[in-house]
């Protein structure tokens, strides 16, 4: 079974009738349709397969390790889950099948859709609220400071982080209002797949930062490479410091359409040579976070993997 938040719908213009497929077809709940080579034989095969086929795509790639494959009847009956406020992250190889009343999601809650005509467009809202078995509620999408226009019906894969789990679902939209704001409902799901995202996982970034480590202190530019709640890693001009040494590193994230500036306790953990020969790479890793802190960075990486092209 491939890994949901990985799945992607097909795109049309790579399949035609006569020709093999050029990679494996699965439908919403992770289950191969067709395996990568089989022709597609008919016109009706090719437009099923364009209207309820998904194929995996590594740029919404989680790095959470896949599932147990299981046969399709026994997804159809996994257990939901009733998390406590207490409760113990599951094994990152779990997925379970969860009702939208057992997330605990709030309002405000960032939301990424992505629409199942068109695996390109992708939209970033914010959760409203909802009603339970109607629909549910968020902020219009907007694309370069213009709402954007939703046809009723239009098709929608969502997804969406909290703490350590991604949630994915399929949508649709029932409405788009406009008065008296702009908001849309989308159709309530049936179910959604949720996962354990790895703690060490890395979004490709290029954020300038400000570093200041030893004692006494010295101080740099970096640019940032990549960074994770755990750490981050960028190159300076020249090397700064030894290994072991603290400091403070600080930047500006954008994240959730606000700006917030981090100034975070680090130690650096390595330092070398940069592999273009221009400059030094160092790696960081970040100590006593505030929650808020971790809140930022979790946000900020998730909203990064999802958006990354």
């Amino acid at each position: 079974m491939s890994d949901l938040f990985n799945l992607i719908p097909v795109r049309p213009k790579e399949l035609a009738v006569g020709k093999p497929l050029p990679w494996p077809i699965y439908d919403w709940h992770g289950n191969l349709l067709l395996a990568a080579g089989v022709v597609i034989e008919s016109q009706s095969q090719l437009e099923g397969l364009i209207g309820t086929g998904f194929i995996h795509d590594p740029r919404w790639d989680i790095e959470v390790k896949k599932p147990t494959s299981v046969s399709a009847p026994l997804m159809s009956k996994a257990k939901k889950v009733h998390p406590e406020p207490e409760e113990k992250p599951a094994p990152a190889d779990k997925e379970v099948v969860m009702d939208l009343d057992d997330v605990k999601w709030v309002v405000g809650e960032t939301m990424y859709m992505q629409a199942v005509d068109n695996s390109n467009v992708r939209y970033t809202v914010r959760l409203i609220g909802y009603v339970k078995n109607k629909s549910v509620i968020v902020t219009a999408p907007v694309l370069d400071g213009k709402f954007e226009f939703i046809r009723d019906g239009q098709a929608f894969v969502v997804r969406a982080f909290s703490g350590k789990k991604a949630f994915a679902f399929l949508a649709s939209a029932v409405k788009s209002v406009h008065t008296p704001y702009p908001y849309l409902h989308l159709s309530y799901p049936k179910e959604m797949r949720c996962t354990v995202v790895r703690r060490g996982i890395r979004a490709q970034v290029k954020i300038i930062a400000s570093v200041s480590l030893g004692d006494p202190e010295r101080t740099g530019a970096a640019t940032l490479l990549d960074l994770s709640t755990g750490g981050t890693s960028g190159i300076l001009k020249e090397q700064l410091g030894r290994k072991d040494d603290e400091g403070r590193i600080k930047f500006k994230l954008h994240v959730a359409e606000t700006d917030e500036y981090m100034n975070l306790k680090a130690i650096l953990r390595s330092v070398g040579p940069a592999e273009n020969g221009e400059g030094f790479r160092h790696g960081f890793e970040f100590i006593d976070t505030t929650v808020r802190d971790r809140l930022v960075l979790t946000a900020y990486v998730h909203q990064a993997l999802v958006e990354a092209e």
